[in-house]
This record gives structure tokens, C-alpha cells and sequence, in this order.
């Protein structure tokens, strides 16, 4: 079976032995598209972690700016800054964090390790595998974040050495 892309419909349509008309015709379903709540505040796709940051509005700006002092507090002297995915993202050996905002949050994204290493103490937080969310009024505590980062640094080295 090959699926071809229909000019007319502007779908694309399973052809060849497959029914494509009438009753028992074959149809691809649709997505529907994501939640409001979860597409970042920046439409833009930014160049620099500074413009991504000018794009998001207070109080997420001023947490998310908290959060990269932190994070470059204790990236170690190799680690670099920069867009991935649309979003600020630390490297280091590796993934070290991201962090996004939201229409209704924030998110740290330290990894699926450090998130169920410290599960315990982010227990008054939403979290997923190697996602946390929290409200740009009530942020990370700066001594969690660092916790975080140095489980991802710890784990990073592990890996780059085997």
C-alpha cells in the first residue's frame, strides 16, 4: 500500500487494493492539535536564550532568569547555552537542563534521572518523566534546582566514560 499525497483533497489517502470511495472507504482520522497550555509563550522560534527570554512575559521572564543563574552557578566551566528545540538548554557531556515557559507554567527539564532520584522532595510540584512544572509565582527553590543539576552532571560523566 502507498499513501500519496491528494492535490485536490489536500490529504493523504491509502491507494493501490485499499477502498478509497463509498461506504467502506478507508479514512486517516485526523489529530487534533495540542492544548493551549502546552505550547510555549514564544510563537517565534528565538536564536539566542536573551531573545527567547525577551519574548516571554512577566512573572515567567523574571523566574525563568532565576533559573539560568542557577543553572549556570553550578554548570561546570565546559557547559553550553543555546536553543534547542525552541527552548534554553544547557549542554554538558550531554543534555544537562532545559526550561521552558507556558501559557499557564514553567518547566525544568533536568532529565529523567534526577526527576525520580529526587521525586520525594518534588513531591509538591507536577512532574513527568524528566519534566517539572510549577507556577511562575511559586518557582523551583534554587537549592532543589542545583540538587538537580548535580545528579544530570553526575549521571552525564558516568555515561561519557563508559
Amino acid at each position: 500500500m502507498r499513501v500519496e499525497f491528494d492535490q485536490k483533497t489536500q490529504n493523504r489517502e491509502p491507494r493501490g487494493k485499499l477502498e478509497t470511495q463509498g461506504p467502506s472507504a478507508i479514512r486517516m482520522k485526523k489529530t487534533k492539535s495540542a492544548k493551549l497550555g502546552s505550547v510555549p509563550n514564544s510563537r517565534t522560534i528565538s536564536n539566542s536564550v536573551d531573545e527567547y527570554l525577551a519574548g516571554v512575559p512577566e512573572p515567567a521572564r523574571t523566574t525563568l532568569n532565576k533559573v539560568r543563574a542557577v543553572i549556570r552557578s553550578v554548570a561546570p566551566p565546559g557547559a553550553t547555552e543555546g536553543i534547542s528545540y525552541g527552548i534554553p538548554t544547557f549542554k554538558y557531556r550531554g543534555s544537562l537542563a532545559s526550561f521552558a515557559s507556558f501559557s499557564d507554567h514553567c518547566s525544568l527539564f533536568p532529565g529523567a534521572g534526577p526527576t525520580i532520584e529526587f521525586k520525594d522532595d518534588l513531591k509538591n510540584f507536577q512532574t513527568s518523566k524528566g519534566t517539572i512544572r510549577f507556577a511562575p509565582n511559586k518557582p523551583l527553590p534554587a537549592k532543589l534546582i542545583k540538587k538537580l543539576l548535580k545528579s544530570r552532571i553526575a549521571e552525564n560523566k558516568r555515561k561519557k566514560s563508559r
